[in-house]
């Protein structure tokens, strides 16, 4: 099993900084259920009727991260977030792309609990994952198409460098129908406690494999 460690450089930074890391093993990854394309539409409705009467910082899942990224000394006006990127596009009107059953998943998970996600493929992950600092040589295709360079950025990391962050994820680890293992890393709320850190990926967990079907193992990573 692939092990998740955060690096203790951050908790010198940054207070109650925890990460939930579910692993998920013989999974079967498809086009998403009626049920999940259904719910997540109907949530996708509620928060943009919800923002007609709210801005994006009363948000507090929101607020919160942008106050995480300022500590990090991450302009968040100008980085931002990737679970604010899905409620700024939602307040537009604009419709959210559905990919496949556990990307549209991981996007309801990020809507519902208002903090960033990643889901990465464990077939292409290599060695133990850190969560850290980005440096210098730390960049990657990302999801968004672009080449993202991740120095001075809360990264996820392997032994080949960085493959996600809670601002976009990299092309490298993605999850495809050929995924049957993945790793699931849920950004936080600092405020959040540790029990219901837990009772939320327990939650989620039990979604996820009701859908996918497998096995899953659920654990709340903090330095404090």
């Amino acid at each position: 099993m692939i092990h998740v460690h955060i690096h203790q450089s951050l908790s010198q930074i940054l207070s109650g900084f925890k990460i939930g890391v579910v692993h998920y093993e013989d999974i079967v990854v498809s086009d998403s259920p009626q049920m999940l394309k259904g719910r997540l539409q109907f949530f996708q409705e509620t928060i943009r009727v919800d923002l007609e009467n709210k801005s994006l910082s009363d948000v507090t899942g929101i607020s919160e991260w942008r106050q995480v990224f300022r500590q990090l000394k991450i302009d968040p006006g100008r980085y931002r977030p990737s679970h604010e990127a899905l409620y700024r596009r939602i307040a537009k009107g604009q419709p959210l792309p559905l990919i496949n059953s556990a990307v549209d998943l991981n996007t309801f998970f990020s809507l519902e609990y208002a903090i960033p996600l990643g889901i990465y493929d464990q077939a292409h992950l290599n060695g133990d994952v850190t969560i850290r600092i980005g440096n210098e040589t730390d960049h990657y295709e990302g999801v968004n198409g672009r080449d993202n360079q991740m120095a001075n950025k809360l990264v996820s990391a392997d032994e080949l460098g960085a493959f996600g962050s809670p601002l976009v994820d990299s092309k490298r680890t993605i999850v495809t129908s050929a995924t049957t293992s993945a790793l699931q890393l849920f950004y936080l709320r600092p405020a959040t406690s540790i029990e219901e850190s837990g009772k939320l990926l327990t939650a989620a967990a039990k979604m996820f494999t009701q859908i996918h079907g497998g096995e899953c193992s659920t654990t709340v990573i903090s330095e404090d």
